[in-house]
């Protein structure tokens, strides 16, 4: 059962999946959409497929570059587990070629890093219209 905010919209579950640290933090602290709420964070894409299991998010901001289970792999395991899942790669344009990969497996979007609070967050409203 989800809650609705004040707009009467449902909130998203948000899952943020990045080897770093820093990014992970920052993607949390940045993203300014209400309606978002971050239930999880991986550090690489078998945990990320372990913790979706668990969370079942609507939204997932998704690195490329990652040990023991790269990006695409993962966007393609998310989305065999739930076909609706939105997922926003966000990756350095130097992985361009295999961001498309990533979109031609499921995924929806692409934020290239590093980025701006504002790409962020017109990203995830982009992502989410």
């Amino acid at each position: 059962m989800s809650h609705a905010d004040t707009t009467g919209r449902a909130h998203l579950k948000l899952m943020i999946v990045d080897d770093s640290n820093i990014i992970r933090r920052r993607i949390e602290r940045s993203q300014q959409i209400e309606r978002l709420e971050v239930v999880a964070c991986a550090a690489n894409g078998r945990e990320a497929v372990e913790m979706f299991a668990k969370t079942n998010p609507d939204v997932v901001t998704m690195d490329l570059t990652m040990p023991e289970m790269d990006g695409v792999e993962c966007v393609e395991k998310l989305v065999q587990m739930r076909s609706d899942v939105l997922i926003l790669v966000v990756s350095a344009l130097a992985d361009k070629a295999t961001a498309v990969e990533a979109i031609e497996k499921g995924a929806n979007g692409f934020l290239c890093k590093p980025f701006t609070d504002r790409q962020l967050n017109d990203a995830l409203h982009e992502l989410l219209s």
